[in-house]
């Protein structure tokens, strides 16, 4: 198979992620659907932190086990791969931390109104946000004018950079010329990243006006678009130390948006559901992994 096939299917793995983007235009969903693919989103990126973070901290780990095991090894070299991890996993948090922090000083001022519905029992709107005139936070100017449109090109960054690392992967298998692992691989990554999209569009339902389809195609090249420019790249260049830098720099921003989507969580209520939606998303990630484990990946 042609490199330019291996890159075609490259991008139909990553531009699956669009499968569940429309769901970002639902009227006025219930409240408990907010709940759901919130928590949802939520279980999908707890897969994904917990993936990404076991494979960014491989390399140094094997590295490790050949100078302390094998004595076949540098210590140099597991002293470098596990700087980069720990410097990719740093960058990653904490720039995506400082990023939000001056998009919110950007966008207008938003304040939230007091609760009117008691602990425990308030209700969504309690904690839609406004500006200075009272009016919802979704009146701002521009794309990222409201926490739930930041929070979602967050949420997309941080799963761009790791659908960059798989499309790294599927372009090594090639390279190698393990082409029929590279098809397995890409038929798993297809599957995998069609539950992803609806991690982006999660926080996108908590706001009273509907995203544009232009503003959809955008998070949706952000999330998938890099499956196709890792497996580019992956073609011509076989690193450890890049795989490792692009891997800890999605765990650092995806354990950033898990963290904002679960203050969401706990504000929406609806504890049961919000644990089932958690489950369903863990178990969809585990699920979509089984492929790419029965691949050889």
């Amino acid at each position: 198979m042609s490199s330019e096939k291996i890159a075609l299917l490259g991008a139909i793995a990553g531009f699956t992620i669009f499968l569940g983007l429309p769901l970002g235009r639902l009227r006025h969903p219930a409240v408990k659907v907010k709940v759901f693919l919130n928590a949802f989103a939520v279980g999908v990126l707890v897969f994904l932190l917990w993936e990404t973070l076991s494979h960014a901290f491989e390399p140094a780990e094997d590295a490790l086990k050949a100078v302390a095991v094998d004595n076949d090894g540098s210590w140099g070299t597991f002293a470098a791969l596990g700087l980069v991890a720990t410097a990719g996993l740093t960058f990653g948090l904490m720039s995506l931390t400082y990023y939000d922090r001056w998009m919110g000083r950007r966008a207008v001022a938003l304040t939230s109104p007091p609760l009117s519905h008691g602990p425990g029992a308030a209700a969504v709107t309690d904690f839609e946000p406004t500006d200075s005139a009272g009016r919802p936070a979704t009146t701002a100017r521009g794309w990222l004018g409201t926490p739930g449109r930041r929070l979602a090109l967050l949420i997309a960054v941080g799963i761009g950079l790791h659908n960059f690392a798989e499309g790294l992967a599927i372009g090594q298998s090639a390279a190698s010329g393990e082409i029929s692992l590279a098809v397995l691989l890409i038929v798993g990554f297809a599957l995998h990243n069609a539950t992803e999209g609806f991690g982006i569009i999660a926080p996108l339902t908590l706001d009273e006006r509907r995203p544009s389809w232009g503003f959809l195609a955008v998070l949706g090249l952000i999330g998938g678009g890099p499956t196709f420019v890792g497996t580019l790249v992956g073609q011509s260049v076989v690193n450890d130390y890049l795989f490792t830098a692009f891997l800890a720099l999605a765990a650092g921003s995806i354990l950033y948006v898990v963290i904002q989507l679960l203050k969401v969580a706990f504000t929406l209520g609806h504890k049961e559901l919000m644990m089932w939606g958690i489950l369903i998303g863990l178990l969809a990630g585990i699920a979509t992994d089984f492929v790419i484990v029965a691949a050889g990946g």
